[in-house]
């Protein structure tokens, strides 16, 4: 029973932390409770990818496409409270207009939004409508398993950077986020990658590898690029690779459909 509770305590802090979902009971928290509930990370992306491809079916029926897929996104950003967004966008301003890991921690911390990190947002929110819709004009309901499938990916593939590269300490602890970032076994990495398979039930296309394929790329590049410049990763850093991991498994699934 103690195990059961505890693993309850772990699925719940990360409910917490990534998503604005009311937790109906009060838990505790330490920093050892944070790094182990990492396990279910890729999980809560598979509960917001359910609930933005329920959004995204009942709204294109009710208004069309184009307006399913802006209902959805706004459904994302509230029911994440925008976190990863806020990552990518201090992860833009910081690298944009930063020179040396000194200064681009620093503007990592600064809670204002700059040149960088508002035309970055757009241009990821653009670039996230656009192959929904083209992967939506497709099939529909190929792509609602799609949806699911890339919001779980995304975040496992994000915390899979927790194992592969060093958490850089924030300058100012006291404005850090909280944040999982010592790895666990390979257990708990194995209990992330469940959902991930979990959510490949719903669209069940070995094409989709590649997709796959490509977000983890994409996260390679952001973890080289990441350790040249700062020594390795941030709260914010993790953010942006889920957002960017995200997109590009869209992107994938629209190479895959198009020449496979």
């Amino acid at each position: 029973m103690k195990i059961i509770k505890n693993e309850l305590i772990y699925l719940a802090t990360a409910l917490m932390f990534f998503t604005r979902i009311p937790v109906p009971f009060t838990i505790p928290y330490s920093s050892e409770i944070m790094n182990k509930s990492q396990k279910y990370f890729a999980w809560i992306g598979l509960l917001v990818g359910l609930i933005n491809a329920v959004i995204l079916y009942f709204c294109a029926q009710l208004f069309n496409l184009e307006i399913g897929i802006v209902l959805m996104m706004i459904t994302s950003v509230l029911l994440t409270g925008a976190f990863h967004e806020d990552g990518f966008t201090d992860m833009c301003d910081s690298f944009g207009g930063g020179y040396g890991k000194e200064k681009i921690l620093t503007i990592m911390k600064d809670s204002r939004v700059g040149a960088y990190g508002t035309i970055g947002i757009i241009l990821l929110f653009a670039l996230k409508f656009l192959s929904i819709q083209a992967l939506g004009s497709i099939d529909l309901l190929k792509t609602l398993g799609i949806v699911i499938l890339a919001h779980s990916s995304s975040r496992f593939i994000s915390g899979t950077m927790i194992y592969t590269h060093q958490y850089v300490t924030d300058i100012d602890v006291s404005k850090s986020k909280p944040l999982a970032n010592k790895p666990l076994d390979g257990i708990a990495l194995l209990v992330g990658l469940i959902s991930v398979l979990i959510s490949f039930a719903f669209i069940p296309d070995g094409r989709l590898i590649l997709a796959f394929a490509l977000a983890y790329a994409g996260k390679i590049c952001m973890g080289w690029y990441f350790k040249k410049h700062i020594g390795g990763y941030t709260g914010d850093c993790l953010g942006s690779v889920q957002q960017v991991s995200e997109v590009l498994f869209y992107l994938g699934t629209i190479i895959a459909w198009k020449f496979i």
